[in-house]
C-alpha cells in the first residue's frame, strides 16, 4: 500500500505572521499533531521562516519559545520599541494591488514592485541578512535541509517567479531573506547575481507550488488578517491554487487565524510588539484545533 505524502504550505504575513504560525505549529504538536513531519514544506515569505526552521530539525513543539522568551526579558515599550514601530506599507499595498489584479502581465507588475523595492532606502543587505543570524548560525554558506523544503522569492529586476529548492544550489539563511523581503522595508537580497524579493509578491501563499501531494495543509496567515478589496484579491487567488491542489487529487485542508488570533495580531503584520501575543494566540489555536487535524494528517 503506497503511503500517504503530506505536504506543509505557510504563508506570508510578517513578522507577527512569523510568531503566530511558530505558535500554532507548536500548538499541534504539543497536542500529538507534527506539522514538521511534512513530506515538503514550502514557504513564502514568514512561511519561509518558520518552514525552515522546522525542515532544518526545529522542535515543532518548542517553536514558538524564542519568541515567548524574548518578550518576557524584553517587554515592549514606547521607549524600547520606537525604532520597531510598523513600516508603512501604503506604496506597497498600491503596488501589489496591481500585480494581483489579473489586469495586465503579472510579472511586468511585479518588476515594477521590484523598482520600488530596488530605490527604497531601507537597512543594508548584509545587515538584514544578520537578522536571521540566531536561526541559521553556523551553518555552512549553501547548507539546505535534507528534508523537503521550498521557499518562494521573486526577481526584483524582471519580477520572474522563484521557487528555491535543493537543486538552487543557494544557501537557506539567503533563500529566506529573498523571501522576507519586503519591498521598501527590507533590501532586496542578491543570490546567483540578481537581486530578489518577497514571495508574497506573486501570492501570499504560493500553494500551488505543492502540487503533486495527497494531503496538503495550508497556513494562511492573511486570509485572516487582511481586509477589504485586498482580502478579495488574495482570497480569489488562494481559491485558484486550492483548485488546482484539488483538481490534482490532493485533500486540502485551509488553517486561517481564528478570532481570538485577528484580535492579537492589531492592524499591521509588520508591528513588532504584537509578536509575543500572535504566538500566544496560534498556540492556543493549535491546541483547540488538533483534534480536527489529527485524522486528516495522522
Amino acid at each position: 500500500m503506497a503511503m500517504t505524502t503530506r505536504a506543509l504550505v505557510l504563508g506570508g504575513g510578517g513578522p507577527v505572521g512569523i510568531a503566530w504560525e511558530s505558535g500554532l505549529i507548536a500548538g499541534f504538536a504539543q497536542a500529538g499533531v507534527d506539522l514538521g513531519a511534512a513530506d515538503f514544506t514550502l514557504g513564502t515569505s514568514a512561511g519561509a521562516f518558520v518552514g525552515a526552521r522546522l525542515a532544518m530539525g526545529a522542535d515543532a513543539r518548542l517553536l514558538a519559545d524564542p519568541i515567548l522568551t524574548e518578550a518576557e526579558r524584553r517587554p515592549p515599550s514606547p521607549a524600547t520599541d520606537a525604532d520597531r514601530k510598523p513600516a508603512d506599507l501604503a506604496e506597497l499595498m498600491r503596488l501589489m494591488g496591481e500585480a494581483q489584479s489579473g489586469m495586465g502581465n503579472p510579472a511586468e507588475a511585479r518588476a515594477r514592485i521590484g523598482a520600488f523595492a530596488l530605490a527604497a532606502d531601507t537597512l543594508g543587505e548584509e545587515d538584514f541578512l544578520n537578522t536571521f543570524g540566531r536561526s541559521f548560525a553556523g551553518l555552512a554558506p549553501d547548507a539546505w535541509p535534507e528534508r523537503g523544503f521550498a521557499c518562494t522569492a521573486v526577481d526584483a529586476q524582471d519580477g520572474a517567479f522563484q521557487l528555491w529548492t535543493q537543486a538552487s544550489g543557494v544557501g537557506i539563511s539567503r533563500a529566506v531573506a529573498s523571501s522576507c523581503s519586503v519591498p521598501g522595508v527590507y533590501p532586496p537580497v542578491t543570490l546567483l547575481g540578481r537581486r530578489y524579493i518577497d514571495g508574497g509578491m506573486r501570492s501570499s501563499t504560493n500553494a500551488d507550488m505543492a502540487a503533486g501531494y495527497d494531503v496538503v495543509v495550508v497556513v494562511a496567515v492573511r486570509l485572516g488578517a487582511a481586509g477589504g478589496a485586498a482580502l478579495e484579491r488574495i482570497a480569489a487567488r488562494f481559491e485558484e491554487e486550492v483548485q488546482l491542489l484539488q483538481d490534482g487529487g490532493g485533500t486540502v485542508v485551509t488553517i486561517i487565524p481564528d478570532e481570538a488570533s485577528v484580535e492579537a495580531f492589531g492592524p499591521n503584520l509588520m508591528d513588532f510588539r504584537r509578536r509575543a501575543d500572535a504566538a500566544r494566540a496560534g498556540l492556543e489555536q493549535g491546541r483547540v484545533q488538533a483534534a480536527v487535524l489529527k485524522e486528516i494528517w495522522g
